[in-house]
């Protein structure tokens, strides 16, 4: 049996066997409806399912695409129960927080985190561009963490033991540490040289002299191991061997160790609480710490496996306890249409793309949602029905002048505090009003009246954005925040990460300097205060807030700068909407409801009943969007691309290029097409060639990468303009696509690299081009070749004969040495 598309078999782990379909949900909840969908209509399907909360959602899936049963093959308890641990920065034991009842321990967690000694500035270091505390609190060696954390696990016999960093760097660092311990008997260092040696001998003399191979040995022997995605391919393999040996008693990973590799321990230790997720660091999830700590605990060995969390921060009872108890993520569907499945769809004889996405999980999803929103707009429909007020037409008019009233008053402050006027006045220890948002950030919608904060400037700032011309930008065109010394509502979310509010004025609050928005003032006063520049005191800013309070007992609305006559604004938009405000606030005073005693109390009614209304109409859409076929207007969309581009006519027949699109799953098929179309391919040497390939394949941003020579930057620059023009193509044709973004998604970081190899160079030459992880280069090379032997296949099927040669001699000068070692598992 066969099934189109290798990211499908990436995605979903199949074992097939007397035409039993055992189906495996991938870690990242990743399901390919295709492969399930097309798979033939006599294959019985059974789900393996540990901990999928919606397991039996995805099998009344598979039952209603095939119309027969899928069966859940799943336990409701683990075989060997874990206990998990806290181990405080800086504390020297253990505190059980979950016994092996699945029971939490509240009190044990609070004596954990008061024996917490929490890190100082100085000891804070940054990855990815963001602050992170460390460990091991400025100490080394025996004095660090985690060298007391592994001694300890050693001493107890807890070992072995898997030690989960989120960074490459960090395992080797930590792993680093661990120089002064030694976890194995001189039989048992013989037995790892002869293993590793034994591995090693395949490789050519100038490989074994690799830093990753020469130094590793050294720290195998003691017993301690590393294993994440930058080692090199057979190096990770001896570590797995030794690991299942029992020759590695501690081993420093990253997550991915924990995915599709059958390597338990006896104890899972967690070096952070906190992951970067390409934006911030945040909380693990419990989906996350469950995958994870699946791995204490070997069955039929140990009768309790041990997961140890060590804690650097504070955190809150209710943060800890969803992550160590809380449920595995959810198997939700992240199908997505490509051009690839597109093609080979149309090109099969019965392939027909709306009845995949008819069949996809992500509409049955979708559809199954649809009950659940309807009661839900039924009952919103009861509660605004509910909500009876006198004089509602009138007072709903008088609703709509405040909301215009509101958005006038807002274009007038976007124009007189853009960058270009206000930067000016920005001025320290000047008196500035600012909005109180709501809990939810935004402003109150049914009164005039807004609540101030007042406040005191103490600077701006200029916002760094990830545009990489940011420098070059004017004054006037960039973003900035203001700090300002407020009175402010100071408390912790449920997952323990500080808000901080400002407050009215009068309100009570501590005295706190907080970045905010120019969006957030609402004007600024002409006085500035005569205050000293040492706010570290919390007297010293108690009294400055004194004197803006005298400041405003005489002067109530602080004596705001005058836009026309203290600013010099003479945009003619400004002048055009103060006169409309004027307009507006005539229309106030001659309303016949504006002076009705309970006007704020029936506005606030009215505000939420309108609140209702949009919630319902907007949940109304969403129950269309879900009865209509999913992705039904992207599939559009993506066919007129593709009309548009050549590949298929307007009766949906695959043309010559569709037909080498067909093939491409391992880059971005169009753009390789285009590219191969447009002769690149023909007159490119064979090295450049591979070089140009490795732009399709490389994603990481390396900031001291060799810049690419002249020949090889003239194909990049080709590259790039060929994306360009099929950017702009999908975005004409309704695509959702962020053309900059697209095309800045080819990297040239490794061109130069690969063309040395190509050209012949040793392993070893090319790392000193690209300073990167050797298994980063590896796994690119090997992608690299994969895309090669698809576009082989591509050449051959509309007879390009001299670029299939072309192609073939590629992959033969870079399928060679370390690179594509082969397998110790073969």
């Amino acid at each position: 049996m066969q099934y189109k598309g290798s990211e499908i078999m990436r995605e979903v782990a199949w074992i097939i066997f007397d035409e039993v379909h055992y189906m495996r949900d991938s870690e990242r909840g990743v399901v390919w409806e295709e492969s399930i969908v097309m798979a033939p209509k006599n294959s019985r399907f059974v789900f393996l399912s540990a901990t999928v909360p919606n397991a039996k959602e995805f099998a009344d899936w598979v039952a209603k695409v095939h119309k027969q049963p899928c069966h859940i093959v799943y336990t409701d308890y683990r075989p060997t129960p874990l206990q998990h641990y806290v181990f405080p920065a800086g504390g020297s034991g253990l505190y059980l927080v979950v016994d092996e009842k699945a029971k939490f321990h509240e009190d044990s967690f609070q004596k954990s985190l008061n024996a917490l000694v929490p890190a100082n500035d100085g000891d804070k270091k940054r990855e990815n561009g963001k602050s992170q505390k460390g460990l091991i609190l400025g100490k080394i060696g025996e004095e660090s963490d985690i060298f007391k954390l592994v001694k300890m696990i050693i001493q107890r016999q807890y070992d072995p033991v898997i030690l989960f960093s989120f960074s490459k760097k960090e395992c080797e660092a930590l792993a680093m540490q661990m120089s002064k311990m030694d976890l194995n008997s001189d039989d048992e260092k013989d037995s790892v040289e002869t293993i590793f040696t034994s591995a090693i001998d395949m490789l050519s003399d100038d490989d074994k002299k690799l830093p990753q191979v020469s130094n590793i040995l050294p720290i195998l022997k003691r017993g301690i191991g590393v294993h994440h995605s930058g080692l090199l391919p057979i190096l990770k393999e001896v570590i797995e061997i030794l690991f299942q040996e029992g020759l590695i008693k501690c081993l420093f990973a990253t997550e991915t160790f924990s995915i599709g590799l059958n390597m338990p321990a006896k104890t899972v230790v967690f070096t952070n609480v906190r992951k970067f997720d390409g934006d911030k660091f945040r909380w693990l999830s419990s989906g996350e710490y469950i995958q994870m700590s699946g791995r204490a605990g070997r069955r039929g060995i140990d009768k309790r496996g041990i997961c140890i969390l060590m804690v650097d921060e504070k955190m809150e009872p209710a943060v800890a306890k969803s992550m160590l108890k809380g449920s595995a993520d959810s198997l939700n569907s992240a199908f997505h249409l490509s051009y690839n499945m597109l093609l080979n769809q149309l090109r099969s004889e019965d392939g027909d793309p709306e009845n995949l996405l008819r069949n996809s999980f992500f509409q049955f999803q979708a559809d199954r949602a649809i009950p659940d929103i309807e009661k839900q707009i039924k009952a919103l429909q009861e509660e605004r029905d509910s909500m009876v007020i006198e004089e509602e037409e009138s007072l709903r008019n008088y609703y709509n002048l405040i909301l215009q009233y509101k958005s006038l008053k807002k274009d007038i402050r976007e124009i007189v505090f853009s960058p270009k006027y206000c930067l000016p006045f920005l001025l320290p220890n000047r008196a500035v009003c600012l909005d109180c948002p709501n809990d939810n950030g935004e402003q109150q919608s049914f009164s005039i009246e807004d609540q101030d904060a007042w406040g005191v400037i103490m600077k701006f700032n200029k916002v760094k954005s990830l545009s990489e011309d940011d420098d070059n930008r004017r004054p006037e065109d960039a973003n900035y925040t203001v700090d300002v010394l407020t009175r402010c509502l100071v408390s912790r979310d449920g997952a323990g990460k500080k808000k901080i509010k400002p407050v009215p004025f009068k309100e009570r609050g501590d005295p706190v300097v907080v970045s905010v928005p120019l969006s957030q003032i609402k004007s600024l006063s002409s006085a500035i205060m005569n205050i000293p520049k040492d706010y570290s005191q919390l007297e010293a800013r108690e009294n400055a807030l004194k004197k803006v309070s005298e400041l405003l007992s005489r002067h109530p609305d602080g004596i705001p700068l005058d836009p026309e006559v203290d600013m010099k604004i003479r945009s003619s938009s400004y002048k055009k909407t103060v006169r409309r405000l004027e307009a507006l606030e005539n229309l106030f005073e001659k309303h016949k409801v504006a002076k009705s005693p309970l006007i704020a109390q029936k506005l606030k009614v009215l505000h939420m009943k309108e609140e209702l209304t949009a919630k319902i109409k907007s949940l109304k859409k969403t129950v269309r969007s879900s009865t209509a076929l999913a992705f039904k207007d992207e599939l559009k969309a993506r066919k007129r691309v593709l009309r548009r581009l050549g590949y298929i006519t307007s009766d949906n027949v695959v043309e010559l290029k569709g037909k080498v699109a067909c093939e491409i799953s391992s880059a971005e098929e169009l753009t390789l097409t285009e590219l191969m179309f447009s002769g690149v391919f023909k007159e490119a040497k064979v090295e450049e060639l591979v070089s140009l390939l490795s732009c399709f394949v490389w994603r990481e941003r390396l900031p001291d990468a060799a810049k690419p020579r002249e020949e090889l930057d003239l194909l990049f620059i080709q590259l790039q303009d060929t994306a360009r023009r099929v950017a702009e193509v999908q975005l004409d044709c309704k695509v959702d696509i962020d053309v900059e973004s697209f095309v800045h998604s080819f990297r040239p970081d490794i061109m130069e690299a690969v063309y040395a190899w190509a050209k012949g160079s040793k392993f070893y030459e090319i790392m000193e081009i690209a300073r990167v992880f050797e298994g980063s280069l590896i796994r690119a090379i090997r992608r690299m070749e994969e895309v090669l032997q698809q576009l082989i296949v591509a050449a051959k099927s509309i007879g390009e004969t001299q670029l299939e040669a072309k192609l073939e001699e590629a992959v033969s000068k870079i399928k060679r040495d370390i690179v594509f070692a082969a397998s110790l598992y073969l």
